[in-house]
């Protein structure tokens, strides 16, 4: 059977969509095989890392890339994960699913925390909510 193929994409493919590529491959890998990218891409959030690592998940390989590096994979859906990749969000072919499941971001969130126990507890939440999205598919999928 075929894997149906998911593209996260955010702004800077440095937190969310790159909890939500792993969370997928993770945890639904056995229907989906997920990418990410960002609109403008930043590198790989440390905290992020550290967010994962400590649910058990390695993302440290992982680096931070623009649709083109993507090349010619052709995706069933597109999940842009927050509002600015949504309106920057390029342009697929008409059989391509485009969703938008927006999430807080734990870079903007983290920017006012008075010390790095609270700058993580925006990661981990977000980081939690991305894994229950990821726990629904397929039905979240077909929800928005």
């Amino acid at each position: 059977m075929k894997k149906t193929n998911i593209l996260f994409l955010c702004t800077g493919n440095s937190c969310r969509s790159q909890m939500a590529e792993a969370w997928t491959n993770l945890l639904k890998g056995d229907l989906f095989s997920a990418y990410s990218a960002g609109v403008k891409p930043k590198g790989v959030d440390p905290r992020a890392v550290r967010a994962m690592a400590e649910a058990g998940v390695d993302i440290s390989t992982q680096r931070s890339k623009d649709i083109d590096a993507l090349g010619d994979l052709e995706f069933d859906y597109v999940v842009t994960l927050c509002d600015n990749a949504k309106e920057a969000c390029p342009f697929f072919p008409a059989n391509v699913r485009l969703i938008h499941r927006g999430f807080d971001d734990p870079p903007s969130l983290a920017v006012n925390a008075e010390n790095e126990e609270e700058a993580m507890s925006h990661y981990r939440r977000v980081r939690d909510e991305i894994r229950a999205f990821v726990e629904r598919f397929p039905d979240a999928l077909s929800a928005l």
